[in-house]
């Protein structure tokens, strides 16, 4: 299955004429709602496609019916920028446009003000949107299958820190009813010692069992010097917790239960962090000069940073291909909710945290701050001076992480890598000149918006 990834709709020319045909796609779990308009808006037809190979194929045989051979005069408009219908369009020649629902549902009201709703007027809506409003929409292209697999990977690594931090947070409560001495060695029951030992004994009275060569053995191989065998030793001869009968023993059996499950995770974590390393390492390699490659590509450039470590950078990668590949500043601190959203009606105005956001990318944008902010001296100075201003570590996080979007906005426009210096010279930002470009085309292609230069 073929990926996409979606087009600014600052590329576009919002006074084109509209395609010759336009085709609204309510998208559905089984079938998704079709309905053709032709330039004029007059209905041609409508139907329903089923979510399967010979309904797709059906609805492309009914497409040709009404257009001729060639899809290519057709613009399809949908909410989702994805879906095998979707693709299949792509394939076929025709123009695919994307919206976002809560933008389709203002188009919806123009249509009927009692708050209707049903598939085939969904569908009819978003056609006839496309034809008035063409400037409004996204279009959808296909998109390096490197960057798919890299999604994929990386949203698979977030399920599996959430399902190891689930299992862990149970094996803890059950700790905490039976044996919660050992907490006060590993609070959060997330150390592989302690699972070593629990695998040795799931219960209070087994850990009473074990000798002092096998918990010095135990030690060793998991590197633990923060406290003694002795200490260890203590900890498991305390007093037993007084519990009702057979509490003990379902607790112990919970234990048992959980541990190959956590095992099993770190294993995939592990194994999904190798995977991740080995894809960045391939992106990475440089492309010949006769195949339109440059000094350095962007996977480089970005792990030039200062804590833009293996996550970080497969993340921004992953979740806002688009902004990167164009350089533009602008649209990659909105996705990642760095650029703050104002309210102001008349006299009143107020500056809030940008919600609708990617929670993926702000997410590894925080972490990214965080970390820069302990390797690099500049972004200290700004952190603490934003807390000196009274702003929260989140906010102030957010002002280091502006900075850092800049940073690299500038180093892939100049194509060059991050070095530690005193003048922002050798991080390209010698090509932000008063708010306006004065840099050499830099590779990715696409519209770029103007970089505004920042304070030292």
């Amino acid at each position: 299955m073929r990926e996409i990834t979606i087009v600014d709709d600052s590329a576009q020319d919002s006074r084109q004429a509209p395609p010759d045909f336009l085709l609204g796609i309510d998208w559905g779990s089984k079938e998704h709602a079709a309905c053709l308009l032709n330039r004029a808006g007059k209905k041609l037809d409508e139907r329903k496609i089923r979510h399967s190979a010979t309904g797709i194929a059906e609805g492309l045989a009914w497409l040709r019916k009404h257009v001729g051979p060639d899809l290519v005069v057709v613009a399809a408009a949908m909410e989702a920028p994805r879906g095998a219908f979707l693709e299949a369009l792509l394939d076929a020649g025709a123009t695919v446009f994307s919206t976002n629902p809560k933008q389709s549902d203002r188009f919806r009201d123009r249509h009927t003000v009692a708050g209707a709703k049903d598939d085939r007027r969904d569908a009819f809506v978003l056609a006839d949107a496309l034809r008035t409003d063409l400037h409004c929409f996204r279009q959808v292209e296909p998109q390096d299958p490197s960057l798919l697999a890299l999604r994929e990977l990386t949203r698979q690594q977030t399920s599996l820190d959430r399902n190891l931090l689930r299992s862990t947070n149970r094996l803890r409560e059950r700790l905490q009813r039976i044996w919660p001495e050992l907490l006060e060695l590993a609070p959060g029951a997330n150390e592989p010692w302690l699972w070593a030992l629990l695998e040795r004994a799931p219960s209070p009275v087994q850990g009473r069992r074990l000798t002092v060569a096998t918990l010095t053995k135990l030690l060793r191989q998991h590197r633990i010097r923060r406290f003694s065998v002795a200490e260890l030793r203590a900890v498991l001869s305390v007093p037993l917790l007084p519990v009702a009968p057979g509490v003990r023993e379902a607790a112990a059996s919970a234990i048992a239960i959980e541990l190959p499950v956590i095992k099993a995770l770190v294993a995939q974590q592990k194994a999904c962090g190798r995977e991740i390393e080995a894809l960045l390492q391939t992106m990475e390699q440089p492309v010949a000069e006769s195949q339109g490659g440059c000094e350095h590509r962007d996977v480089t450039i970005l792990r030039s940073l200062p804590g833009a470590g293996r996550v970080v950078v497969a993340t921004m990668l992953a979740e806002a291909p688009e902004a990167l590949s164009r350089r533009d500043y602008h649209a990659l601190r909105a996705h990642a909710g760095i650029a703050p959203v104002t309210h102001q009606s008349g006299k009143r105005a107020s500056v809030v945290m940008r919600k609708a956001c990617n929670a993926r990318l702000r997410e590894a944008l925080y972490h990214f701050a965080r970390a820069n902010v302990q390797l690099d001296d500049r972004s200290k100075r700004l952190y603490q001076d934003a807390r000196a201003r009274g702003h929260s570590h989140g906010r102030a996080l957010r002002t280091v992480a502006d900075h850092l979007l800049r940073i690299l906005i500038a180093m892939l426009l100049a194509n060059t890598l991050f070095t530690p210096a005193e003048t922002p010279v050798s991080t390209g930002e010698k090509h932000l000149t008063n708010g306006r470009e004065s840099y050499p085309a830099a590779t990715g292609g696409g519209a770029r918006a103007p970089v505004p230069r920042f304070a030292a």
